[in-house]
């Protein structure tokens, strides 16, 4: 009897012994350890930092600053009267996309889908035609701008908005694929086609099988039986970025003007006019006191200076970095070419028809497709994909979100400002005449005049009529914001608070683009990269 007792104390003892050979973090809510496989095998990352910072990005740390009009208004625009905003930090690329960046991309899609689609490759090359001028020279652009790589390091031009756009998704996977080939999870696939792509939603949802080298660890698989040693990367792992995207009109201003390097705890000792400090073109440094800070057109015939002393050694575009980044680090957000930004254009800008953090026109909230449900799905659900590996993106339903508050139409881009609540000369009296009887059944002129919006589709009211487009006015949903000057502006539109407009299918040839990356969690970095680096304005 007492050896059995001693068998059981010994027994009780190795089985605790046991069950602390590993310590795990317990859930300060319900004590069950995390990343524990014999105890359901929840997982959390721990060792989770912070956000890496992509190829090619410089961290913005956001804040408040006042957005909009600094100088005179030579225009009469009235587009961009000063508003305070307070922005996210983010990501936003050091230079702008260049054509050795566009090339790439070009390659990738030839070799990837080429045979099958030659479209999409079509689709995506730029618009070497805008550099022809009526009475000018401008052939040897034509050809060589893009592809010459004497022009490898210059900007790209000829990209449309939606172009830039697509740019932006086929750079987040590949970024991605190539962090989890470096995390030894995937092998490089140099046959993947068409519809077996990498692409990052893909991946996630385990539509993308690819070469698996070694893969997460699957701690749910005693507890499921599943069966499998080793899992996808998910997105709680922290492992891949955001998507790339273009910045928002706000973020580009921001970053643009490079606050930060004039701050004295919370106070700004001037507004600037451009991304650099006072009010010259030049530079006041004693090394290089009256060199140019951008490259622009400083008059009529006078793209660059004068033989033997040309002033910003430019005469159409120039290599990125050709001048001094400003306090973030960020090069050419005045000169070489205007970028597009995110936003759809409108021509009145008030506090009262924007958002004073994070402000964005151009909202059109999507949902995944479900071809067996009823078309909402979730992170983990089911979704269709499209023959490039894609999910396929609807409108959100309306009749879906009738208890919702903050918004209930998938379609933002009117809210106060094209929508039929912003449209003056509205006779709601005569709207309710002209719907069907079949609808005057159902609303009553006071129901009508509590909620307009509800039926806005249902009388035509629309950003088109509002401005009357293509009589007195090209502003359309369609119709892009494009920030900055360009080598051939004046200076007036070097200063980041001005803004232009261009449908969104049309490019020129000062026009390109550069990618911004949201970042998740704290708005304050510690990683060594994403320090703010002071500007030696006297080093040749």
């Amino acid at each position: 009897m007492k050896t059995n007792k001693l068998i059981l104390i010994i027994t009780s003892l190795v089985l605790v012994t046991s069950c602390s050979n590993k310590s795990f973090d317990k859930s300060s809510s319900t004590g069950w350890e995390y990343n524990n496989t014999y105890n359901g095998g929840f997982e959390t990352n721990q060792s989770f930092v912070e956000q890496k910072t992509g190829p090619g990005l410089v961290f913005i740390e956001g804040g408040s600053f006042v957005m909009g009009r600094v100088e005179q208004d030579v225009m009469h625009e009235w587009d961009n009267i000063p508003r305070k905003q307070s922005v996210a930090s983010f990501y936003i690329d050091e230079t702008e996309v260049t054509n050795l960046d566009y090339l790439e991309y070009l390659f990738w899609l030839k070799r990837v889908y080429g045979e099958s689609y030659p479209e999409v490759y079509k689709n995506a090359l730029p618009d070497t035609l805008v550099w022809r001028d009526k009475l000018g020279y401008n052939e040897p652009y034509v050809k060589n701008y893009l592809r010459h790589p004497a022009y490898k390091n210059y900007p790209v031009v000829g990209v449309s908005w939606q172009q830039a756009t697509d740019y932006c998704a086929w750079r987040t996977d590949r970024v991605n694929e190539r962090i989890l080939i470096e995390a030894c999870i995937i092998k490089e696939d140099m046959d993947q086609f068409d519809d077996g792509v990498f692409t990052t939603e893909a991946y996630l949802r385990g539509y993308y099988e690819g070469t698996v080298i070694k893969g997460k660890k699957n701690l749910t698989n005693k507890n499921y039986g599943s069966g499998e040693d080793t899992r996808i990367v998910k997105l709680e792992d922290g492992l891949l970025l955001p998507s790339y995207r273009l910045p928002t009109e706000a973020e580009w201003e921001f970053a643009a003007l490079g606050y930060v390097g004039g701050t004295t705890d919370e106070n700004l000792s001037n507004r600037k006019i451009y991304p650099w400090s006072g009010s010259s073109l030049r530079n006041s440094s004693k090394n290089n006191q009256g060199k140019i800070m951008a490259n622009f057109k400083r008059g009529r015939g006078d793209n660059m200076g004068i033989a033997g002393n040309l002033n910003d050694q430019a005469d159409i575009t120039a290599a990125v970095r050709s001048y001094l980044p400003n306090d973030y680090g960020v090069y050419d957000m005045a000169g070489n070419v205007s970028e597009w930004v995110m936003d759809v254009y409108r021509p009145v800008i008030e506090q009262t028809s924007t958002a004073d953090h994070r402000s964005f026109r151009g909202n059109v909230y999507k949902t995944y497709q479900n071809s067996e449900s009823d078309g909402l799905t979730y992170m983990d659900g089911v979704v269709d994909f499209d023959e490039f590996g894609n999910p396929i993106m609807i409108d959100v339903d309306e009749k879906q979100n009738t208890y919702r508050r903050n918004y209930k139409k998938a379609d933002n881009i009117n809210y106060l400002d094209g929508d039929i609540e912003s449209q003056i000369d509205i006779n709601w009296n005569t709207e309710l005449e002209e719907m069907s009887d079949k609808d005057k059944d159902n609303i009553s002129i006071d129901k009508w005049n509590q909620d307009a919006s509800k039926y806005a589709n249902e009388v035509n009211g629309n950003s088109n009529e509002m401005y009357a487009y293509g009589e007195s006015s090209l502003v359309t949903d369609r119709t892009r914001v494009y920030k900055g000057g360009s080598w051939k502006d004046r200076a007036y539109w070097l200063s980041p608070g001005t803004r232009r407009f261009l449908d969104q299918d049309q490019s020129t040839d000062a026009i390109g683009f550069r990618c911004a990356m949201d970042r998740i969690g704290s708005p304050v970095s510690n990683l060594k990269e994403n320090q703010r680096k002071e500007v030696d304005y006297n080093k040749k």
